[in-house]
């Protein structure tokens, strides 16, 4: 699966036609969690209240890119590294 972002010790994951609704992966410190992206509600899993709080944040920022790295997942093509919260 590939890594699309990396931020503060957070891998920020996608599958390739993964199912609905659209969402990302988040690794951290053996945590796990599925994010939706258009809300950023934990489908499953969980994580930190920290690293949560961080996630989200990144992801209302980057909600637009996440959107097409998802489209781009659903036709298998390539996805798009997004910069992380500590801008990488």
């Amino acid at each position: 699966m590939p890594i699309i972002s990396y931020f503060f010790g957070i891998y920020i994951r996608m599958y390739h036609d993964d199912h609905n609704p659209p969402h990302f992966h988040v690794e951290y410190q053996g945590h796990e969690a599925l994010i939706a992206i258009e809300t950023g509600e934990v489908l499953a899993g969980s994580l930190p209240n920290k690293a949560l709080k961080l996630v989200r944040e990144w992801a209302i920022e980057h909600q637009s890119e996440l959107l097409i790295d998802w489209q781009y997942a659903i036709e298998l093509k390539p996805l798009q590294r997004i910069p992380g919260a500590d801008n990488d």
